[in-house]
């Protein structure tokens, strides 16, 4: 199959979604050329990128009939499934050869329903998760694990380059949220080893700023440290990505390890730490609130 590459000036980008990190991620397609239509559920949060050019559409269907490829950025799987399948969603609005982008963590099981439903009605359909947070999609600097038909991967090429620095194909569709499910399992037990090395540091009496400049360069180092300990030094807990979202992400982890019989009790331990920090109220603040939850369970006033 023969599908045109992703072009500036020419494609027409949808985009559904501008939170957190989607509000940057379209901020940088629209500065590469690309005419925008966007859609997101609370209108205030479309107002930078109206500003910027975009233009703004009252459903995902719309978002679809205006669009060559549609991106989405959303929650929680039924999110997904709502923006894509539903009846206001964007396959409702798609042509035969339009091509339907998936960037929100979700269920690979829902990303080959997508993808098949897609294709009985002439339309492609990717899923790519990405792993950065706010501060990667700020930067443009987004890991993006794609997974969908080689052909399609390369159409959209262009349009993940505007957003991310590690792109990269990993399979057929499902494959990309397999490997953020990886990704998500091999940062949920890191979280617990910078919080608890935090707390320890603290209650040790240490300058914990002195402390970092130690720990953060040598084999403790993890892009947990760097970015997220800076924050938590400050006693900054807003989100670069929201503790509720991680909690989605670890169950939908551990519900695909069930079905594989695997037994992931670092990634059990974690999830249930993170439902303490969501219990404490702390649902919408960053993962790094984590440190927070273990501050209550260890009675550590700060």
């Amino acid at each position: 199959m023969t599908i045109p590459v992703a072009q500036p000036g020419k494609t027409r980008i949808g985009w559904i979604g501008t939170g957190v990190m989607g509000r940057w991620m379209c901020q940088h397609v629209m500065s590469k050329g690309y005419s925008v239509t966007v859609y997101n559920r609370s209108k205030d949060k479309l107002q930078p990128l109206i500003e910027q050019g975009a233009t703004a559409a009252d459903s995902p269907k719309q978002v679809a009939e205006r669009s060559d490829i549609v991106f989405a950025i959303v929650g929680f799987p039924k999110d997904v499934r709502e923006v894509f399948l539903g009846a206001d969603g964007a396959l409702a609005g798609s042509k035969a050869g339009t091509i339907l982008v998936d960037m929100t963590t979700s269920e690979p099981g829902l990303a080959k329903e997508i993808y098949e439903t897609a294709k009985a009605k002439g339309v492609y359909a990717i899923d790519a998760p990405v792993s950065g947070g706010d501060v990667g999609a700020k930067n443009a600097a987004l890991s993006i694990m794609i997974g969908g038909d080689k052909e399609v991967v390369a159409a959209v090429q262009p349009v993940f380059e505007a957003m991310g620095k590690t792109i990269v194909h990993q399979g057929p569709a499902g494959a990309g949220q397999h490997t953020k499910m990886v990704n998500q399992i091999l940062i949920s037990s890191n979280m617990i080893a910078v919080c608890e090395g935090l707390l320890y540091g603290y209650k040790a009496g240490l300058d914990l700023e002195t402390v970092f400049k130690s720990v953060s360069v040598g084999a403790a180092g993890s892009k947990a440290l760097e970015v997220l300990g800076p924050r938590m030094l400050q006693r900054n807990f807003e989100p670069g990505f929201y503790v509720e979202h991680f909690i989605k992400d670890m169950g939908i982890a551990l519900a695909e390890a069930e079905k594989m019989n695997l037994c992931l009790p670092g990634l059990g331990l974690a999830k249930q730490l993170y439902e303490a920090v969501r219990a404490q109220g702390y649902g919408r603040k960053g993962t790094h609130a984590l440190l927070l939850a273990l501050e209550h369970i260890n009675n550590v006033k700060r």
